[in-house]
């Protein structure tokens, strides 16, 4: 026991030195001086995850008996990225330093990463805010919270993080224009650094380094993912975050009708443009709420299946998809995955930004309410200004064509002729 633990005392060591004087730049250094929370608003490729992993896991060790939260936007990326992803907390920790025994060190059933000196990290995904009312944690490293649906998984985290003397949490994320991100920034207890992606230019690939900035340099997009800046609106933009906030809503009223919407990319490759796939209702009054956003880069077959999958989980009345690329293969596909699911095609014949427009003005009229909060679909919503980018805005697609469908139904939007 005892070679051990002198084993992992002299590789905490090495952690910590490998850190702070090989890898590490000084902006990615914890700071010193008396905070609550340091925000890390960086682009892509800055370094992000490696800094919390570092952060996480250095105190850990040289905290004995220290529970440390890790939260992500969902278990996956728990698995995938925070923990054993290239930059995860798994490929920075020695061996001597986890805990050993069958079923110790990492324990993936339980998302812990157990030590030789007692400490823990906890994962938790954002997704479930309740799994966070019982633990108590030293710190904390939440990933990406621009990301996070359950806002209130924040709030119970730092009713969590009351342990020891000085509790503290790390916060990396791109950053996009929402709420949570904005009031954090106006409190005196935090420290933010900012990066840009091109800081960490020596340690990215090349064809990675080029296809991000083909991908988004000189864009609206770009400024966001690539610079770190916060875009709450844009000049032309039809939607702010001020204007979506003020109907967000929390709890659910009776829907006449359910409808789930798609904008499909045609491809499905690593450069494809992502599909939409949203969910919308609308009372019996014509108030309309976005219930779901399931939008991502997929397979046909996989985004087929997700349509359905919404479908029957929300107990839609159809699927509503736009047909300018797929034609009747979109409707074949979903009919071959379930020949129940009722289907309604549509053609688009004006630009996006004109059939955007009349449903802007249900929201100025404040009768479209997000249930929760739905950070990429959001962050489309108030950049999009009408000009042709990459990646296309196919969240904000998704919504309008479903928005559309359920007003037109009674003859409420005001359509532009054009």
């Amino acid at each position: 026991m005892t070679k051990l633990r002198n084993q992992g005392q002299v590789k905490t060591a090495e952690v910590y030195t490998k850190w702070i004087t090989g890898k590490a730049r000084p902006t990615q250094i914890t700071p010193s001086g008396d905070w609550n929370i340091w925000l890390i608003l960086a682009g892509r490729g800055w370094g992000k995850t490696l800094t919390g992993a570092y952060d996480a896991l250095i105190y850990a060790l040289k905290n004995p008996k220290s529970q440390v939260a890790v939260v992500t936007p969902t278990f996956g990326d728990l698995r995938r990225v925070a923990f054993t992803g290239i930059s995860g907390v798994m490929s920075i920790v020695p061996p001597e330093c986890l805990l050993e025994g069958r079923g110790q060190g990492y324990n993936h059933s339980a998302s812990e990463i157990r030590l030789y000196n007692g400490s823990k990290l906890m994962g938790f995904s954002a997704t479930e805010p309740d799994r966070l009312r019982g633990p108590q944690f030293h710190r904390a490293w939440c990933d990406e919270l621009a990301a996070w649906r359950h806002p209130e998984a924040f709030d119970q985290l730092m009713f969590a993080l009351r342990l020891g003397e000085n509790p503290q949490c790390v916060i990396t994320t791109t950053p996009k224009p929402q709420p949570l991100l904005q009031q954090l920034l106006k409190r005196d207890d935090v420290v933010t650094t900012r990066g840009t992606t091109f800081e960490n230019a020596d340690n990215l690939a090349e064809s990675s380094l080029s296809l991000l900035k083909e991908r988004y340099e000189g864009t609206t997009l770009g400024r966001q993912e690539l610079y770190a800046e916060i875009i709450d609106k844009l000049d032309g933009a039809l939607w702010s975050t001020q204007l979506i906030e003020k109907s967000r809503v929390k709890k659910l009223p009776d829907l006449q009708k359910i409808i789930v919407s798609i904008d499909p990319a045609v491809t499905s490759g690593a450069n494809s443009d992502e599909t939409g796939i949203t969910v919308v209702g609308k009372t019996e009054n014509s108030e309309y709420y976005v219930l779901d956003d399931q939008s991502g880069k997929m397979s046909p077959e996989s985004w087929g299946r997700k349509a359905i999958e919404m479908f029957h989980k929300w107990d839609a009345d159809y699927i509503v998809a736009e047909v300018n690329n797929g034609g009747d293969l979109v409707e074949r596909l979903l009919k071959t995955i379930d020949s129940s699911v009722k289907y309604k095609s549509v053609v688009a014949t004006r630009g996006k930004l004109v059939r955007a427009e009349p449903i802007a003005s249900l929201y100025e009229q404040g009768r479209v309410h997000h249930m929760g909060v739905f950070p990429e679909l959001e962050s489309q919503m108030c950049t999009y200004t009408g000009e042709r980018t990459r990646p296309s805005p196919d969240r904000l697609d998704a919504l309008v064509w479903g928005l559309t469908e359920l007003s037109k139904s009674r003859g409420e939007t005001n359509w532009r002729i054009s």
